[in-house]
């Protein structure tokens, strides 16, 4: 029997097992083995004469959960309490009625059965983050190698997916054969039997580092630059004209600048006063930046701005449409990335937007409860912005992917510029509202995990750090750390081939959900235990 005391015990070194495994800080090997205190937790509940079984596994789960999310997102807090606190109680809750599902079925069904419910729940609950409007998919347990993706080369066959199953189908071996030495009672069959779940970790691990040894980056060149402007997101960045923003970065590049460059990478929302999508090639801006062009013919500057398109009749509105208090007027907001080169402008528009300042989640309903009161991570004003159906890339001599910060977390959501033929990734961020935290940190190790899914060098410009670029294996080239003022400049090599993932994107999380449907029916269509 399993007291009180060691239940809760067992909750939190599951919890702490997943935090300490989680990057930038952690080691991955943690997560392995970190459900399995959770899953013993549960076996012995459900075993056990305790009443109200589901109740206290909601409970305890609950618990395992909030310690992982605390440990690792605790960072959200810095940029606003409220959000923070919503987005760290909320998903452990979540997590915690997926395990409580886990309980259910385990109740009604054979042990194998269950456990494979297991996994492919949480697979289907993973792919559910990538896309309901409250998407927080910063845990997806595929990140978890982010800082060490020579151990997933292999996923440009799977995606982070095959990551997360990786880990799942581990913990539950684990698991398996802990309950096993529990009745054997047996050291030297526990150590027997731990040689299966060994091999299961080391075997990816080794036809990883095999497809690392053996790629060969092949393409044609393209000379990047950086630019890190190291502005302070709550105070300066949004105070300044865009004229003289562009001015500082002309001036921060000069140094770095030759005729070779082909491109010039500026942060998200660099320019950052509101500017009329009709009027761009009217604006100071533009003839600055044109100016520069002239001078350079073949460089093309990529930057990330906030443009809005106006509406004066009522007519003319789009459902998107924020408007103005007390005035007859409308407005769409972009959180756009804008390319200028000799041939004019071109737009993208940020379509993996951040809840809260970006997005209002079913904002019919909650926008008049909440108001601003929502997660604040990226920058720009409130409403809702408007989106774009599909990935577009930047036509020039190459076909940039312009990635918009909170976008490079979504795999199968970055294939969409790979099939649109993008020779590599360009992704503009300002993540300097956490702070110097594990934030920023993390989603840099995410963004490596885009090159390896879709063999694609990238160049990242970050306001405030880390900026940086990344080869087609993941591999971090040439750096700029946090809270410097600089620019990173290097080489990319481009490619136009599509790995499996690239075509067929999260085909294991679509498996997952129906095997999940199928499971569900299977075991409610039983009594405990038994068929019907």
């Amino acid at each position: 029997m399993m007291n009180r005391k060691k239940r809760i015990a067992w909750a939190f070194i599951s919890g702490i097992l997943l935090a300490i495994a989680w990057p930038t800080y952690g080691f991955p090997v943690f997560a392995f083995v970190g459900f399995v205190p959770l899953l013993v937790l549960e076996f012995f509940v459900r075993n056990s004469i305790l009443e109200k079984k589901g109740r206290k596994v909601l409970s305890y789960s609950y618990f395992t959960f909030l310690v992982w999310n605390t440990i690792t997102t605790w960072w959200v807090l810095k940029s606003t309490i409220f959000g923070g606190l919503f987005a760290l109680f909320v998903n452990s809750f979540l997590m915690a009625v997926l395990f409580w599902s886990y309980h259910q079925v385990a109740k009604r069904s054979k042990f194998n059965y269950a456990l494979l419910y297991f996994i492919v729940v949480w697979l289907s609950f993973e792919k559910f983050h990538l896309w309901w409007d409250f998407s927080w998919p910063w845990l997806n347990l595929g990140n978890v190698f982010a800082s060490y993706n020579s151990w997933v080369q292999w996923y440009e066959y799977t995606g982070v997916f095959g990551g997360s199953l990786w880990v799942l189908g581990v913990n539950v071996l684990v698991f398996k054969v802990y309950i096993h030495y529990l009745k054997e009672k047996d050291k030297n069959f526990f150590y027997k039997k731990l040689i299966k779940p060994s091999l299961f970790i080391l075997i990816p691990i080794l036809f990883s580092l095999l497809l690392k040894s053996n790629y060969k980056a092949q393409g044609k060149k393209v000379h990047v630059i950086a630019i890190q402007p190291n502005l302070d997101p709550y105070k300066e960045k949004y105070s300044q004209y865009n004229e003289d923003l562009a001015r500082d970065a002309l001036t921060i590049v000069a140094k770095s600048m030759d005729e070779s460059v082909d491109y010039i990478l500026l942060p998200e929302t660099y320019l950052s006063r509101s500017a009329d999508i009709t009027r761009m090639q009217n604006t100071p801006t533009n003839v600055l930046l044109q100016q520069f062009i002239r001078k350079y013919p073949k460089v093309n500057i990529i930057t990330g701005a906030d443009l809005v398109r106006w509406y004066y009749k009522k007519e003319d509105i789009t459902t998107t449409a924020n408007k103005i208090p007390d005035k007859p007027i409308w407005y769409d907001l972009h959180n756009a990335a804008v390319q200028y080169n000799a041939a004019g402008i071109a737009t993208y528009f940020k379509s993996k937007l951040v809840i809260g300042v970006e997005h209002v989640p079913y904002r019919n309903v909650l926008k008049p409860l909440l108001g601003e009161l929502m997660i604040k991570l990226g920058g720009g004003q409130m409403g809702t912005h408007v989106t774009q159906e599909e990935r577009s890339v930047f036509n020039a001599q190459f076909k940039a992917a312009p990635v918009v910060c909170y976008e490079s977390i979504y795999g199968e959501f970055c294939t969409g510029y790979a099939r649109n033929k993008a020779d590599f990734f360009a992704v503009i961020s300002n993540d300097a509202w956490w702070g110097n935290t594990q934030g920023y940190k993390q989603l840099l190790a995410y963004t490596q995990l885009r090159a390896i899914e879709n063999r694609r060098s990238i160049v990242r410009a970050a306001n405030t750090g880390i900026s940086a670029i990344i080869n087609q294996k993941g591999e971090l080239v040439k750096t700029l750390g946090y809270n410097q003022k600089g620019v990173v400049k290097g080489t990319l090599y481009t490619n136009k081939t599509l790995t499996i993932y690239s075509q067929y994107g999260d085909y294991i999380a679509r498996l997952a959900i129906l095997m999940t449907i199928l499971l569900l029916f299977g075991a409610f269509a039983r009594k405990k235990g038994h068929l019907i």
